[in-house]
């Protein structure tokens, strides 16, 4: 009889395929994996069963994307057990297979079975499983020996290894040849023609997103080529200028192909490493250019002459450089040095739109300002707490109670619902697995609800864990009050600012735009203090007045009330 427990656990059917297993035929493939281990489950008993699919992932390397998610549900408790055809599909580490099934999933009460080795963690050690892993282990080191040698040979007859870059297209006759793809050439031509005409690389990138040119990996994306890189760029249009520069400085645009650039430590490190100059092959004209060689040769020249002598060593950190945020559209303010007058450090939002952004002004504010503005505000605090240190205590606690209560109310109540409908689910799940046994409900018709309510479920667990990671955020802030008033505490004894004191005590700070003109001008600065936000000491505040250059002051209205 199973418990409740055991009935409402998920049973994680683990399949994982990588090209390095081609060798091994059909036997190994992700749909003859699913059969097997669906097959397994049913006859077996086994409730709730869950696929974790990784697709052309390495068994050396466990940083796969649903073995990751495997083991996130592992720590959230809601996985029973865990069935793969064989130990290799675990994968091909013998230390880290060793580690899961010997201490990981025995620490977390999962239940370890691989189908065609035997192995089942309820039957007690394995003898032969440490060997099973060690041959795994061999197999993999085997095949990248073998990969490795082929990969010689092809890149020494000239082939070349890596994806055809930007502008080209592997040949529909014959893989191992590059051809122009028109369309993506164009754009390059365009970026070395402007190059020639004096622009910069942020004015190219500029020029581009102006232009709506998809960036190469949105292009290769709806091309439907795979390619490693940034994904999660919001703005298909906004090139960046290091691609421009890497785009420049492509040789192989005058049709020359270069292998063995880079290489790797083991087969276990996947890291690529720069290789030595003697090392790389190079072959010319392999394939038809997109850049005559002499146009490259003075795009290299202009860029030799573009690079400026190395400046003189500043100081590129500000005590501010992580804390400050605009006021209007949230981004994290950029610190930066006026290369004319060093000693004028200032604050830009990295947002601005002029910089390619969306925020339409620049939030500038100096970074001695802010300093003395700060400054000024934590003397503030501390003068307060000097003069009546339970006043101070109240002022914390009345603003703790105020913010925290209504928020822990409405956090308590949504993680409650989350955690109610994730629990029915799982009975949903589990009545659903019965219906499909006794024949009451379709395999067709299971595997569409069953993939509903799993990303439902997936759905859920994020918002569970965000809910419970704020509540524990609320209660740190409920006890920390004494942590506040000790920080200012030691900022009495010293009256400077230090990077400690500042994280110590402020979460962040918000610059306003700049309003007004003339000797009118003002500019707001907001400061949240770690735990508690704003806070309103009533003591007055100081106006302080910063000119910015000749005949331009701007008052600094410190704290927001």
């Amino acid at each position: 009889m199973q418990s409740i427990k055991e009935i409402q656990s998920v049973t994680a059917l683990y399949c994982r395929l990588s090209r390095d297993d081609g060798a091994e035929g059909e036997s190994n493939s992700i749909a003859n994996q699913k059969r097997l281990l669906s097959k397994y489950a049913k006859d077996n008993g086994f409730t709730n069963p869950k696929f974790y699919i990784d697709d052309g992932f390495t068994g050396t390397n466990f940083n796969r994307p649903d073995f990751q998610r495997m083991m996130e549900d592992i720590d959230l408790g809601y996985i029973g057990a865990i069935i793969v055809k064989d130990m290799s599909r675990l994968g091909r580490d013998y230390i880290q297979v060793g580690y899961y099934t010997d201490i990981y999933f025995p620490e977390h009460n999962v239940r370890f079975i691989a189908v065609n080795d035997c192995v089942d963690s309820n039957d007690g050690e394995n003898e032969l499983a440490p060997f099973r892993n060690v041959m795994n282990e061999m197999y993999a080191r085997d095949i990248s020996r073998k990969v490795k040698s082929a990969h010689r040979v092809r890149g020494n007859a000239g082939e070349p290894l890596s994806p055809p870059p930007y502008g080209y297209i592997k040949s529909p006759d014959n893989p191992k040849k590059w051809i122009i793809e028109p369309e993506a050439a164009e754009v390059v031509r365009k970026i070395y023609r402007l190059c020639l005409e004096g622009y910069g690389n942020e004015q190219i990138a500029r020029m581009l997103q102006e232009e709506k040119i998809e960036v190469p990996m949105v292009y290769w994306k709806n091309r439907g080529e795979g390619r490693s890189g940034k994904k999660t760029q919001a703005n298909p249009y906004k090139w960046c200028k290091t691609t421009i520069g890497k785009m420049l400085a492509l040789q192989e645009y005058t049709g020359d192909v270069i292998n063995f650039k880079t290489y790797a430590k083991s087969f276990k490190n996947k890291k690529r490493i720069p290789n030595s100059k003697e090392n790389i092959k190079v072959f010319h004209e392999v394939h038809e250019p997109i850049i005559d060689r002499d146009t490259w040769e003075r795009v290299q020249e202009l860029i030799q002459k573009k690079r400026r002598r190395k400046p003189k060593k500043v100081e590129k950190r500000s005590l501010f450089s992580d804390i400050l945020y605009c006021a209007d559209c949230k981004s994290r303010m950029w610190f930066d040095i006026n290369s004319s007058n060093p000693s004028i450090r200032y604050f830009n939002c990295s947002n601005y739109r002029a910089c390619r952004g969306t925020c339409p002004t620049t939030h500038y504010i100096r970074d001695d300002a802010l300093e003395h503005i700060v400054l000024m505000e934590l003397k503030r605090l501390a003068s307060f707490l000097k003069q009546d240190k339970e006043a101070f205590a109240d002022l914390l606690e009345s603003k703790c109670n105020a913010d925290t209560h209504s928020a822990e109310k409405e956090l308590n109540k949504n993680l409650q619902q989350a955690i109610y409908r994730n629990d029915e689910i799982t009975r949903l799940f589990a009545k659903l697995y019965e219906d499909n046994v006794n024949g009451k409900v379709t395999d067709e018709w299971f595997l569409q609800l069953s993939k509903r309510y799993e990303d439902e479920q997936t759905e859920l667990k994020q918002r569970i864990f965000e809910y419970r990671e704020k509540l524990n955020k609320l209660q740190t802030v409920s006890s920390s009050k004494d942590t506040f008033i000790e920080a200012i505490e030691r900022f009495l004894e010293m009256e400077t600012l230090t990077p400690t004191i500042v994280k110590e005590i402020i979460e962040k700070i918000e610059v306003h735009q700049a309003e007004g003109t003339g000797k009118n001008k003002t500019q707001k600065i907001t400061i949240y203090y770690r735990f508690f936000g704003t806070l309103v000491i009533p003591t007055p505040a100081e106006v302080y007045t910063l000119e910015t250059r000749q005949g331009v002051a701007i008052n600094y209205l410190p704290q927001a009330g």
